[in-house]
This record gives C-alpha cells, structure tokens and sequence, in this order.
C-alpha cells in the first residue's frame, strides 16, 4: 500500500469518526459512566470505553439489520468486558429466575454508594444486569439480549441485588499506587522541562523507541515521530502539576481561561531506565477530561483548537 493511498484512508477514518462522534454524543457520557461502575475504576472505564469506540467503529459493518446505535453500543462494552474477565478467569455467575423479597432504595445517597460497591460485590454480568436496567433504563428484553439471558432473570437478578445492597455493610478501599524514585527524579525533570518551555530537555528525557499516545486522537511510535508530529510546534506554554487522580499519579495540564485555571489535559508517563518509554494524553477524551476535572477541582477547558466542545 502506497503512501498516497495510506493518506487516502486515514482522511476517511477521521470524517467517519467525526460523524460518529456526532451520532452518540447524547449517550456518551452515559456510556462513560456505565463503563466506569461497570469495572469499578475510571482508569479501566476509561480503557473499557476507548476499546468499545474502536470495536464498533471497526464492526459497524456487519450489522445487516437497522440497529439502535445505543443498544448496540452497549452491548460492545458490556460484551468486552465480559470477554476480559473471562480470560481472567474471574466468576461470570448464572442469572436465575427465583425471586426474592427485596426493599427499594430510600434516596439517591444510597443509590451512589450501590454504584461504588457494585463491581466488589457482584459478579460481572449481575453488575451489568443493574446498571443496565435500573441506571441506564434499557428495557428488560433489550437486558436480557445484551447479556444473553432472559427478562424473568434480569428482574430477579436486580431484586437480589437490591436486597444485598441494603444488608450489606461494604466499604471500598481504594488501591495505593507507590512511586518509585527513578520515576519520580525523571518526572520532576520532565515538568521543569515543559513549565520553562525547554523542548530539547524534555525531549532528552525520552526514549528514541518511545510510544506516545494521544487517546482516541493520534498514536506515535518512536521520539523523531514526536519531536516532528505533535511537538513540532514547540510547548504549548501552559502549566503543568503532578497530581493524584483516582490512585494513579498523573500530569495534569492546566491552562488560562477567563481568570481561571482549566484541565488542558491529563497526562501519565511510564519510565524505565531514567527514560520515558510511554507517554499517554487525555487531550481528545471529553468524558474521561471533564470527570477527571470535577474530581480535581478545576474546570475543564472545552474549546481546545482543534477541538471545541461547548454546547455539546
């Protein structure tokens, strides 16, 4: 495949993408959320939704039938990460018919603690059966089909769940995320580098292998596609903090806008060697930057050239 012909199809690619971000953007923070209470992480929410973007972009065209975007969508994620706790010989659990007696919640404080509490407590699929039905508000036969069982099962599944939520004392503990020094030494060299607009220092802390990866926007696979693609243009000369978010210890790019400081974009690097080999942006992930900026504090930027995000 020429060079010209490559080129030709990337082009396409991006418009067929554009249009479909057009199409499920009344669902896609929805989407998000159910990813993220699905896995119990944002972190792997977020992986779990990128992942579904790709499939159903890529798979599109074997639905022969006319197929609700939504539903179908849906399915991909709760499918995928059906999939993945399989290969991790994690318990699926059998959906039964037998019904039990059950107490319906008393506020919505309760129902976001359940949400929290779901992925420890649950089994994957009964965890999709409840979010499904009782968050996102998919009909019993549009449940039942998802995760392949029948609609007497997703009732009887929620009302056990319900019933443990409400006799079950759980607290989450969230996973501690250490450090080590060697990461830490190169990450304080590389935010000195990008605050003072120093690209060649921040380009010397980079593997010439390195992968960079702007989610869902554009992948780079060594340091001279870096320096000549994204970096081309220099820094973007705003301020970048090293911060805590949801365990993980992550760069946060904060930018000017209207007297306050907005999330440009979240960043976390990989290092090995006193060399960074993987770099990965949030810039072009809207749900997973305006989460992860009500969850820091801050606002989050939503007119980025290239990307404008308001009134959407």
């Amino acid at each position: 495949m020429d060079h010209l012909t490559t080129h030709t199809l990337q082009g396409q690619a991006n418009d067929l993408r554009q249009k479909f971000e057009e199409e499920i953007r009344d669902f896609s923070d929805g989407l998000w959320n159910y990813c993220r209470y699905l896995t119990g992480s944002p972190w792997d929410g977020e992986d779990l939704y990128q992942e579904t973007m790709l499939k159903v972009l890529g798979g599109l065209y074997t639905r022969w039938h006319p197929t609700n975007l939504k539903s179908y969508i849906f399915r991909i994620a709760t499918n995928t990460w059906i999939d993945q706790c399989r290969k991790e010989k994690r318990t699926l659990g059998v959906l039964s018919e037998e019904n039990e007696a059950f107490e319906e919640f008393s506020d919505n404080l309760e129902l976001e603690e359940a949400l929290l509490q779901l992925n420890d407590l649950f089994t994957p699929r009964q965890t999709a059966v409840f979010l499904l039905l009782e968050i996102f508000r998919f009909h019993a036969d549009e449940v039942a089909s998802i995760v392949r069982t029948t609609p007497g099962a997703v009732y009887a599944s929620v009302r056990r769940i319900k019933h443990k939520l409400q006799t079950t004392k759980h607290q989450t503990i969230k996973p501690k995320h250490g450090v080590s020094h060697q990461k830490s030494k190169v990450i304080k060299a590389y935010l000195n580098a990008f605050n003072h607009g120093d690209l060649d220092g921040m380009l010397s802390l980079i593997s010439d292998q390195a992968h960079y990866e702007a989610s869902l926007g554009f992948l780079e696979v060594n340091k001279n596609e870096i320096k000549n693609g994204s970096l081309a243009y220099g820094l973007p000369g705003h301020h970048a903090i090293e911060c805590e978010l949801w365990g993980k210890h992550v760069i946060v790019v904060l930018a000017e806008s209207d007297q306050d400081l907005c999330v440009h974009d979240i960043q976390y690097q990989e290092v090995e060697n006193n060399k960074i080999v993987y770099h990965r942006s949030f810039f072009f992930r809207k749900e997973f930057i305006v989460a992860a900026s009500k969850e820091l504090g801050y606002k989050p930027q939503l007119n980025k050239p290239p990307l404008n995000w308001e009134d959407k």
